[in-house]
């Protein structure tokens, strides 16, 4: 068999195979071939090749978020490197697992004027978890023992605690295409691989009964973000919820499922005033618990923060490696465990007993409130004129049980916190960063490691223009079906206070879409469908999701301003 003569590389290889990563997406480039040549020749390791780096890192974050578990991502040297960025970013905050290897020129010819140069090392420092630098492309018997275990380090690094991304330069001479013949063939058996045994950190029952204790009679919010679907989590918080006071929260690509649980925050925040004529103190949580990511909802952070003076606590969960004080001023208590083992595990020692008449208020106004929200919201869009509102409502009924959903952000997401997601099998969106960057080629790689259905893309117009070039990827498949809400642009501008009345609005942010969709459609293969009203829609769909030998594209077109008014009704109804 022939393989690179790069012992590094081969070392490299090697340990992807033997730390069982099955993936890794490659753009092609002069100085990464060795890499490239040596993960292509090794069978255990499926090699996808984008030849665009922005999408080819959004790509491997979709396939490492489904799959869970780590992609690697190869560049050459160069410019490439810095096009990973953005989803190397939305990765590290999300605590998704990438191992970014860039291919560089050796260190005596950096800042030299010699041909695709830069100082690599530690041009991702900020978004990853550790920088590892390879320097010997040959190494001498104790330097092949030291890039073993320096790449041990950076695998075990991704995988480990809080998951994240982590960079691997390796710095390669010339020939960069010659081989050499040899009867050993990479394979996870031809390198030291190092185990990591790490214990699920979670409470002792002492520390267990005491939180329990405190929490015991207490007006308490649970709130969840972005999170990987988890059984333990979800059966856990089931419980929780009959327990007399306790109100859990959640968003949509939380992946929670519970008739008890409110999934609609912002419709029942702006319905508390005039759904109650309770005080205000009667609405105020003793205690707020947070699990998983950031939050969409703009409006839970400014009810929370109101707070600030008061005697509520905020108790973060999570393997965090800094205090997310997200309510400015709230945060008592960080918690450092894995958040199933500790909902379950408090669980144990709470003793539901009576509830006070103020918890019981607590748990009245905002389960109520909630189901208000979600009676007034399927009756707008039942009664409404053709809109990004009654669109949303079609859609979200319409997901397949095997489907897995991405969201690109904007009001895509916004709009589907409004809408019950309880049969939907999985949401996901990339809220780590929040950009609209990589929404499309996200979606792709979360196809290709979600084999037993479809995966729809439910995006905007301009998120959708931003990352065209996914759409001549050579890694499409039947199973991706993507929704294009074409209404003019940018229709959170149109929306929120603070740039709805500008007069630059359209001419600057809202505008400026050139998205013709049917022709894109035809020029990279799409099946293509379009709905322009309520009756359409239904047929689309139906004709989308029944698509098996193409992927699809759904163009939804709506109107901008009636989009705006019906939303802005909605959230003002008293």
């Amino acid at each position: 068999m022939t393989t690179t003569d790069k012992r590094s590389v081969q070392i490299l290889t090697s340990l992807l195979a033997a730390h069982g990563i099955t993936d890794a997406v490659v753009s092609p480039g002069t100085r990464n071939v060795p890499i490239v040549m040596s993960l292509k020749r090794c069978p255990s390791i499926t090699t996808h090749c984008v030849i665009d780096e922005r999408s080819a890192a959004f790509i491997a974050l979709g396939i490492a978020d489904i799959s869970a578990r780590p992609v690697a991502l190869v560049c050459t040297s160069g410019t490439a490197l810095l096009n990973y960025a953005p989803a190397v970013a939305e990765a590290y905050y999300r605590h998704i697992p990438l191992i970014v290897i860039s291919a560089d020129r050796p260190a005596e010819w950096i800042d030299q004027d010699d041909s695709q140069t830069l100082r690599q090392p530690g041009a991702l420092a900020n978004f990853t978890k550790a920088t590892f630098n390879i320097a010997y492309d040959s190494p001498t018997d104790t330097q092949q023992w030291y890039i073993n275990r320096r790449i041990n380090d950076a695998i075990l690094c991704a995988m480990s605690g809080a998951r994240g991304p982590v960079h691997i330069n390796i710095s390669l001479d010339e020939p960069l295409n010659g081989t050499i013949d040899t009867c050993r063939a990479i394979t996870p058996d031809n390198a030291r691989r190092i185990s990591l045994t790490e214990p699920t950190p979670r409470l002792s029952a002492d520390d267990a009964l005491k939180l329990a204790e405190e929490l015991s009679g207490r007006r308490v919010m649970v709130i969840v973000g972005f999170h990987a679907p988890d059984t333990r989590l979800n059966e856990a918080l089931k419980l929780w919820s009959d327990i007399p006071g306790v109100v859990i929260m959640h968003e949509a690509q939380s992946n929670l499922r519970h008739s008890s649980f409110i999934d609609n925050i912002d419709g029942t925040l702006s319905r508390l005033p005039a759904s109650t004529d309770a005080p205000e103190e009667a609405l105020r949580p003793d205690i707020i618990i947070t699990m998983g990511g950031s939050l969409v909802s703009r409006m839970i952070k400014r009810h929370l923060r109101r707070y600030r003076d008061s005697d509520t606590e905020h108790w973060s969960i999570g393997l965090h490696d800094h205090a997310i004080d997200c309510f400015k001023g709230l945060l008592t208590r960080r918690i450092a465990v894995d958040e199933a083992a500790f909902a379950a595990d408090v669980f144990k020692h709470i003793t539901p007993g009576q509830a006070t008449p103020q918890a019981a208020l607590f748990d009245e106004l905002y389960s109520n409130t909630s189901a208000l929200a979600h009676r007034e919201a399927y009756a707008m869009a039942q009664s409404a004129p053709w809109s990004d509102f009654v669109a949303f409502s079609m859609i979200a009924a319409s997901v397949p049980a095997d489907c897995n959903v991405q969201v690109s952000n904007g009001t895509a997401i916004r709009y589907m916190q409004l809408f019950t997601t309880d049969g939907m099998r999985r949401i996901d969106c990339n809220r780590g960063v929040s950009g609209i960057d990589g929404c499309t080629s996200t979606a792709i790689g979360a196809s290709l490691a979600h084999t037993a259905g479809s995966t729809l893309l439910i995006t905007g117009d301009m998120s959708a223009q931003y990352d065209l070039g996914a759409l001549a990827s050579t890694l499409l498949t039947p199973r991706l079906k993507i929704i294009v809400i074409n209404n003019g642009g940018g229709g959170i501008f149109r929306y929120i206070p603070s740039t709805r009345d500008l007069p630059e609005r359209e001419s600057l942010l809202s505008g400026n879409v050139n998205l013709p969709l049917e022709h894109l459609a035809e020029a990279f293969d799409f099946a293509y469908y379009k709905a322009t009203d309520r009756p359409s829609l239904i047929t689309a769909l139906d004709d989308m999701y029944s698509q098996s030998a193409r992927p699809a594209i759904l163009e939804v077109v709506t109107p901008p301003d009636i989009s705006t008014d019906i939303l802005d009704a909605y959230f003002s109804a008293q």
